[in-house]
């Protein structure tokens, strides 16, 4: 289900973000250090309280004084709210406790069918159960930042992966060839449209070589032909590009019934071609005919490939992130000499380097 609006107070640089609109596609672009990571980075600390793992999420970023927008001194609190296409809302407040910690201090839900429901009555628990019964469809827990940016020799794509590890696919991409082996078993098609994506961007390549290791069937290593031998190859022998795009293709292209609700993507254009943002763009812009998706990017050619109301420019002024969505209209004069690309980079549209003050 998808997020019509959304509201981020107190979160690192997002100070005040309050009844944010999202579209189906969201583009954020900004200078490094705007804030962009920080937006996305809320959805994780959301699924970290739906998942009940707030304590270790807050601890492997630095404690609840690195969340605080400029710690506990200026900051007393940390408060999401979402609000969903058919009526129903969710909000938290998170506040700091002793030993560099958060808790929730407050969650509610509010639906047409059971109206508003809060943890804070006599009976927690079954609040508690009402509240993830009301929000199990939304699926919070596969609401992820997806990250390909590894792809050194250590990186978990170049490594062999359990078979089993199939449910969903990896945020860093470490289960692709055990995702990529149950598509070609179970969704032929779908994994058919992953391969010839593949192929426009690697002429080279043929296919996936996908089948469990001979000598230990529980693992399976991520393996390819190439179109002009016999030979077979791994992932030594292919690009960090090609295989950023890889697993770029697979999220984008899996059955519409596994893919997230809502895509978050980091940078997704790293290190790829320029034919291979465009073929990315078209991947987001079908997957957004189901999906939600929401990236951040520094790649003004991929900007190009997006209508200006699906951007958001991430600003940092007086060390807090603000958020605008641009406007078509707006722009329509300057669009007709130059692409929303080259206006960002003229400095026309925000999202730049500016002194902070």
């Amino acid at each position: 289900m998808a997020i019509d609006e959304i509201t981020i107070e107190g979160f690192k640089s997002l100070r005040s973000v309050k009844a944010l609109e999202l579209r189906s596609i969201n583009v954020l672009i900004g200078a490094n250090g705007s804030g962009k990571s920080n937006f996305l980075g809320a959805f994780s600390l959301l699924r970290a309280v739906r998942s009940d793992q707030l304590p270790p999420f807050v601890r492997r970023r630095g404690g609840a004084e690195r969340l605080l927008h400029y710690g506990s001194d200026r900051t007393d609190r940390i408060s999401l709210r979402f609000r969903f296409q058919d009526t129903l809302s969710y909000g938290v407040r998170l506040e700091p406790a002793v030993g560099d910690r958060l808790f929730v201090e407050r969650e509610w839900v509010r639906s047409p069918e059971a109206g508003r429901v809060r943890i804070d009555g006599d009976d927690p628990d079954d609040d508690l159960a009402e509240i993830g019964r009301l929000l199990d469809v939304h699926h919070f827990m596969q609401w992820r930042p997806y990250q390909f940016h590894d792809t050194g020799p250590r990186s978990p794509m170049r490594k062999t992966a359990s078979v089993a590890d199939n449910r969903r696919l990896r945020m860093d991409g470490g289960n692709l060839p055990a995702f990529l082996y149950l598509l070609k078993r179970k969704h032929r098609r779908d994994y058919r449209r992953i391969r010839d994506v593949v192929r426009l961007v690697a002429p080279f390549f043929r296919d996936f070589v996908l089948q469990p290791d001979e000598l230990n069937d529980d693992t399976i290593r991520l393996e390819w032909e190439h179109s002009h031998t016999d030979d077979y190859f791994d992932t030594d022998d292919m690009s960090d590009g090609t295989l950023r795009f890889v697993a770029l293709a697979t999220l984008l292209r899996q059955p519409v019934a596994r893919r997230p609700d809502v895509i978050l993507l980091d940078e997704p254009e790293l290190g790829l071609h320029p034919y291979a943002i465009s073929l990315l763009a078209d991947m987001i812009h079908e997957a957004a005919e189901d999906s939600q998706v929401i990236l951040a990017t520094q790649s003004s050619r991929l900007v190009d490939e997006f209508d200006p109301n699906d951007v958001l420019v991430a600003d940092r002024r007086k060390g807090a992130t603000t958020l605008t969505r641009l406007s078509a209209d707006a722009l329509s004069s300057w669009l007709e000499d130059y692409s929303l690309g080259e206006l960002w980079e003229k400095n026309e549209l925000g999202g730049r380097p500016v002194p902070d003050g």
